[in-house]
């Protein structure tokens, strides 16, 4: 293992793990309570479209993803606002025509070199320095944004009829939010995979919030649970060989299993205290 961290794809790896980690950690907490979770299985999937339209323009499919996580979640933003079909049959609608759309545009293009595999579950070995320049530039604007409108997050999230009536320009903040989560999920896809981001974004934060009692609180945990379950799982993935995406996403459910647990025995404790 002292060898592998040696290994600079190694290195960039788990600063990879650790930034998109953290960042998804921490936006997964507001996800999760704005049952928008969703929402971003439906980005995910929609990610391996702009990578397929990326292959197909001979262009650099990292530097093609985000703008277009942006157009398309924007655009799903705006598709549920203005029809009436309900929210999980337009998302399952979308995701899936995406996925088939991009798979069907992988398998005639003569120009992907890699496998299909590395892109639903995640390769450490694709992750270069650009990846992590965008990770480490979008991981500080993730924290600029939640330091500054934490607040105002939050009395989104809890009550956004509150948050109309005192003033806060609620679509402007939830433009906001959707592109920096349609942003994370795009730089993560590398590490963890199109098919397992939705559970890189969601598990973390629900295993914090078993364990939190104030949002700020809740919000940091998340982000170190995702650190931490990111730095295990490329360890693990390394080691064993093992993809990347799975192994982390089994050691978020490691943590969210034995949270669970933990909170059940102590229920039970506190009973019969």
């Amino acid at each position: 293992m002292i060898d592998l961290l040696q290994l600079p794809f190694m290195q960039r790896a788990l600063w990879a793990g650790i930034l998109t980690g953290g960042m998804a950690g921490a936006l997964g907490s507001f996800t999760i309570l704005r049952q928008l979770s969703f929402f971003s299985d439906a980005l995910g999937h929609s990610a391996l479209l702009g990578i397929s339209l990326g292959i197909m323009l001979g262009l650099n499919p990292s530097v093609m993803l985000l703008p277009f996580a942006v157009i398309f979640a924007l655009g799903v933003t705006y598709l549920l606002e203005h029809t009436r079909l309900w929210t999980d049959a337009l998302l399952n609608i979308i995701y899936s025509a995406s996925l088939a759309v991009a798979v069907i545009l992988l398998s005639i293009s003569d120009r992907y070199q890699g496998g299909v595999n590395n892109l639903l579950f995640g390769d450490i070995l694709a992750v270069r320095p650009v990846d992590l320049v965008m990770s480490g530039t979008l991981c500080t604007i993730v924290g600029i944004f939640i330091l500054l409108t934490l607040r105002v997050q939050l009395l989104i999230t809890v009550n956004e009829a509150l948050a109309v009536a005192q003033g806060v320009a609620v679509g402007l903040q939830r433009l906001l939010f959707i592109t920096l989560l349609a942003l994370a999920v795009a730089v993560s896809i590398k590490t963890v995979g199109v098919l397992l981001i939705s559970a890189f974004v969601v598990i973390p934060a629900c295993g914090a919030r078993l364990w939190s009692r104030q949002f700020s609180q809740y919000v940091v945990l998340a982000a170190l649970v995702g650190v931490g379950s990111a730095i295990v799982g490329m360890l693990v993935s390394a080691g064993m060989n093992w993809p990347s995406g799975p192994s982390i996403v089994v050691c978020q459910l490691a943590f969210f299993l034995g949270s669970m647990a933990l909170n059940s025995l102590r229920g039970v404790w506190l009973r019969r205290a």
